[in-house]
């Protein structure tokens, strides 16, 4: 009874990590990644551009964008960002990408072998054709059920349960999901097909959120953010 009571007086006594106080570094080595800073800003976190490996040290969650899958590749390579990367991931720290993000996230590339293995997917490049095949589609989303306080307001502004269900997202050659491993919560489709899942504390989407004005899927992987530093600190004041 003594321990627990302790227990509850620490937990009281951390306090709560706000979205001003929260830093999202957004990987700027090539593609839209502007795009992403904007979109973190306007919901209220610091952005912060991550051009080299070190720069991971001091940011809450990373934004991994879209672009040219390859061209990103060979740039973590060069400058040497995957033991970064690891440590990262290890550190339960969330990671996002978008589009060519989703495919370096991946367990599994159709053709290529430099998917990182973050989340337990298997993705066929450029699925919808190339970027005069881009068009824009309603996605269903499912942002509610997967998340782990389901009813209660996200500490990033929004509420789960009064957000809509659709969401007009942009796909350039976009890639597509073939398969998900167990653990793998589908957030958002298309005719059955997942766009948008999400594994632990990482999230992939096959389209681009940044292109539009609709920022909900960013305050939802912000609120990520949130939650997993709250849990880090709950934990080293434990």
């Amino acid at each position: 009874m003594i321990m627990e009571a302790l227990k509850e007086h620490r937990i009281n006594e951390v306090p709560d990590i706000t979205v001003k106080s929260t830093v999202i570094g957004v990987l700027a080595l090539q593609g839209a990644f502007r795009e992403h800073i904007r979109a973190i800003k306007k919901c209220g976190a610091i952005a912060m551009e991550i051009k080299f490996p070190q720069q991971l040290d001091f940011v809450d969650g990373l934004i991994i964008p879209g672009g040219e899958s390859t061209t990103i590749y060979k740039l973590l390579q060069k400058y040497n960002f995957g033991p970064a990367l690891e440590k990262f991931y290890r550190q339960k720290k969330p990671m996002f990408g978008t589009c060519a993000g989703l495919i370096l996230l991946a367990k599994e590339v159709k053709g290529d072998s430099f998917g990182l293995g973050y989340i337990d997917i298997t993705v066929d490049r450029n699925a919808y054709g190339r970027q005069v095949d881009s068009f824009e589609q309603s996605v269903k989303l499912e942002l509610g059920p997967a998340h782990e306080e389901n009813n209660t307001i996200f500490k990033s502004g929004a509420k789960a349960s009064d957000m809509p269900d659709r969401f007009h997202a942009v796909f350039i050659r976009a890639p597509k999901i073939e398969k998900t491993g167990e653990e793998v919560h589908i957030l958002g489709n298309i005719e059955s097909t997942p766009v948008l899942a999400r594994q632990g504390n990482v999230l992939v989407c096959a389209f681009h959120p940044e292109l539009t004005e609709d920022i909900r899927i960013h305050q939802y992987f912000i609120d990520m953010v949130i939650k997993s530093k709250n849990m880090i600190k709950l934990n080293s004041n434990s």
